[in-house]
């Protein structure tokens, strides 16, 4: 049964994997599964199809036969229960591995895109001089505490797991801006991240969308 999901015709990051699909293609990468995808422009992402699929008019959306998904978190976690290697198989260490998967989204995640909304999209306001600093100062407490959680490990919780996939997906997102070399320890372990196959791979594919070349291998 073919999957498929959605994914920006043209992204806005010009593909730097930050694009939500890149975390959906990362997932299906790293348990080995093969799947299409549809290139959908801002115009058609708010149109009656694409609504069906996700009534936000956002992407990424997953469709496998009668089965249609949208929200990253519930796409990653349904690929993950459903398949080998990206959830623990003893039920505790799986429970905390579900447990990162909402802290990178509930927790980490919001503090970020809130300084991603000042940076770019109220640049210019009045307000952003005196507000971005304190912006970035929630944003280095998210990660202050969950460098110490860190501390010298290799991931999150023992073996790699969709939270730490979900975690990593949320911290790239803070590299243009400096803030992650702060704290080595998270530095190296998104550079980890970065460094698996599955997500070079996943990468790749989003990358050859925006630049028109075929990934490489």
């Amino acid at each position: 049964m073919t999957i498929t999901i959605t994914a920006f015709e043209r992204s806005p990051d010009g593909g730097k994997g930050l694009a939500r699909d890149t975390r959906v293609r990362w997932a299906l990468e790293e348990v080995g599964l093969p799947y299409a995808v549809r290139l959908v422009s801002f115009r058609a992402m708010k149109e009656g199809a694409h609504l069906a699929l996700h009534p936000f008019g956002q992407i990424p959306t997953y469709e496998e036969g009668d089965l249609a998904l949208f929200e990253t978190g519930s796409i990653v976690f349904h690929i993950a229960q459903r398949h080998a290697g990206l959830l623990p198989d003893d039920a505790n260490a799986r429970a905390r591995a579900i447990t990162w998967m909402f802290a990178a989204l509930n927790t980490v995640e919001p503090a970020i895109l809130e300084l991603a909304t000042a940076r770019i999209v109220e640049g210019d306001k009045p307000w952003t001089k005196e507000s971005l600093p304190l912006v970035a100062d929630r944003v280095r407490e998210k990660l202050k505490q969950l460098s110490a959680r860190l501390g010298d490990a290799d991931w999150l919780d023992g073996a790699f797991s969709a939270g730490d996939l979900m975690m990593v997906s949320v911290l790239l997102r803070l590299k243009p801006s400096g803030i992650l070399d702060e704290y080595p320890n998270l530095s190296a372990y998104v550079a980890r991240g970065e460094a698996r196959p599955a997500y070079k791979r996943a990468f790749a594919a989003q990358l050859a969308v925006n630049t028109g070349k075929p990934p490489a291998g």
